[in-house]
């Protein structure tokens, strides 16, 4: 398995005692999800099993277990604060979900949005096998400009979504050949696309032009992060459109072209740090390469994104 911060690993209950899976399967699914209460339709010889990746940032879970019921209190909530969201998507089987008095009936290709900052209730039936992604909520929050407690019925049958579909599957196929910063890099385009699926960007009568011009926006800053001289302006006149169209563009997701230069520097700075061929370089020479003005403009910058600094993530990923 590749060595960093990208965690590989399988559970299974048919490695302890029938009598003893039940609270084996709560005690296992409580040490990497938040605080939920679980009510089993055959407590006394439950089956299940999960293949779990993780970064620091990003998690995603292939599951398949016998029915059960999930579900997180108002109480729970407060005793255990958790804002991210989860992606979940049936690959075989059903998943009723209901939160914020919303219900959703999932089925394979039918995927919702869930927050674990509100109570939910999710049952699961018999053999059902099902991904859950879990999203750090600034990732959503803030592409969105919202909360948004359950986006139900989203769509991963055919064009963008069927796209998100295929990657996360990939994801786990691939799961023995990844690196940490890969793994990061597929799920913040996973996310990427999710935003635009959940604001409805995919649907035929949005405005074509403008989210062409917020595609080919993303794509530019993110090929020229590390150009210390991209700006909103530098980057409308290379694309040939003005400024305003830029900033319309990006406005309809949220961002405008100083944030997204921004976050497009930060997570180039993010996979280098966690690349071993750039151990030589120092926080201040990984902060000019990325397009950085100082070392000191890069760390304030970057622990307000991530909530570490530079160096403790590149010991992390050591």
């Amino acid at each position: 398995m590749p060595t960093g911060r990208y965690v590989l690993e399988s559970q299974s209950t048919g490695e302890v005692d029938p009598r003893e899976r039940a609270d084996f399967w709560s005690e296992h699914i409580a040490s990497y999800q938040s605080r939920m209460g679980y009510r089993y339709a055959r407590p006394d010889n439950f089956r299940g099993e999960t293949v779990r990746q993780r970064s620091h940032t990003y998690q995603l879970v292939r599951f398949e277990s016998d029915e059960i019921e999930y579900s997180r209190t108002a109480q729970q909530v407060r005793q255990d604060p958790d804002d991210d969201y989860r992606l979940l998507l049936p690959i075989n089987g059903r998943i009723e979900l209901r939160q914020n008095d919303e219900g959703a009936h999932l089925t394979p290709g039918a995927a919702a949005l869930v927050s674990f900052g509100a109570p939910f209730q999710c049952l699961q039936e018999g053999r059902a096998l099902a991904y859950i992604f879990t999203i750090p909520a600034r990732e959503i929050d803030g592409p969105l400009n919202q909360k948004s407690p359950l986006a139900a019925g989203l769509d991963l049958t055919s064009g963008l979504g069927s796209v998100v579909s295929s990657m996360l599957s990939g994801l786990h196929e691939e799961r023995h050949a990844l690196t940490d910063a890969q793994f990061d890099a597929v799920s913040d385009r996973i996310v990427e696309l999710l935003c635009m699926l959940v604001s409805g960007d995919d649907r035929p009568d949005a405005p074509g032009h403008l989210t062409e011009v917020e595609g080919l926006a993303r794509r530019y800053a993110r090929d020229h992060a590390a150009d210390p001289g991209l700006t909103g302006t530098s980057m409308a006149r290379a694309l040939g459109w003005s400024l305003r169209q830029i900033q319309l563009a990006l406005q309809r997701v949220g961002t405008t072209p100083r944030d997204l230069i921004r976050e497009e520097r930060l997570r180039l700075v993010r996979d280098r740090l966690q690349c071993a061929e750039c151990n030589h370089m120092t926080i201040t020479e990984v902060a000019h390469a990325s397009g950085f003005s100082s070392a000191s403009a890069l760390s304030t910058a970057f622990r307000q994104r991530f909530g570490v600094s530079p160096r403790e993530m590149r010991r992390r990923a050591r």
